[in-house]
This record gives C-alpha cells, structure tokens and sequence, in this order.
C-alpha cells in the first residue's frame, strides 16, 4: 500500500475544532464535511488539496473532542495520510477505524515541508521526501491494521470477515 502527493505541513496542536469545526458538525455526508476541512486554520487548504496529497504536523495532532468527523473530512477531501510526531490518541484511533493511514514519525514531522513531494510505502514505513532527497523510516502498521485501512475501515473489514464466516 502507498501514497504520494504534496504536503500540507501544520504545527503542534492541531485539534479537531480546526480540522473540521464544530459549525459544521451537523452534515451527514463526508462530502459536506470536506467541504470545510482545514478551514479554520488553512484558508488555501480547500483550493488547492488533490487526491494524494498528505497532511503533515508536529505534536499532538487531532487532540481536542473524540469527533470522527476530523479524520472523515481530511479522508474525504483526498488526504492519503497524515504524518505527525505524535497524535491524540482517540483521533488515531479514529483514523484507523475509519481508513486515513496515519504514521508517527518525528524525524519527517520536522523535516518536510509545506509543498514537499512526499510517498509513502505503508508496508515498509518509508517515507520519501523528493523534494529535499530525503528518506525517514517509521514503523509500519501491524498486520491487523493494515487489513483495517486496506478495508477501508473498521466497519468494511468486519462485513468481510462476518461474509467470508457465513
């Protein structure tokens, strides 16, 4: 499993409010979700995000309310994964349940930049800067993880398992 695409880097801190704000909280539809993502924080966010492209920041990434909502607008607006030296744990969580591949890694958290061309090898951990010609290693997702983010999510990977049981 990879992704590539540029990077959009943000500081320490970034919590839900801002991934999504909370006015927005009523849609439905991850489509009106993205709709909004990042707006609070990066007015350029929705123009210029593509399919790919990668979310990177620093400390505590996603802290604030446990809302699902965070990783379903930055999923649904193209985000192929986030990078961060660290992340609240109940956004990682999130993350995974519902498919965004999400990687801790300080070294590539501090390293790139915003507009870097970043891929990253999800089976390896690698992550590629080739913008800069540099290369950082985080760990790679455990097997039951990967099954979940290939799956799409939590919900997908459980349907399969309940239909190959049947």
């Amino acid at each position: 499993m990879q992704a590539s695409g540029k990077a959009f880097k943000y500081g320490d801190d970034v919590n839900t409010d801002v991934i999504i704000p909370a006015r927005y909280l009523y849609f439905t539809d991850s489509r009106d979700l993205a709709a909004h993502c990042m707006e609070d924080i990066d007015e350029s966010f929705l123009g210029s995000v593509r399919p790919g492209d990668i979310v990177v920041g620093l400390k505590n990434f996603g802290c604030g309310s446990s809302r699902e909502h965070a990783p379903i607008a930055l999923k649904a607006s193209g985000v192929s994964c986030v990078i961060a030296k660290s992340f609240a744990r109940i956004f990682y969580r999130n993350s995974i349940n519902i498919g965004l591949p999400i990687l801790e890694c300080p070294e590539a958290a501090e390293k790139i930049q915003k507009g870097d061309q970043i891929s990253v090898d999800f089976d390896s951990g690698v992550i590629k800067n080739s913008t800069r010609g540099e290369t950082y290693q985080a760990d790679p997702f455990p097997p039951f993880m990967e099954e979940i983010i290939q799956a799409g999510g939590l919900v997908n990977r459980t349907k399969a398992l309940i239909g190959a049981a049947l």
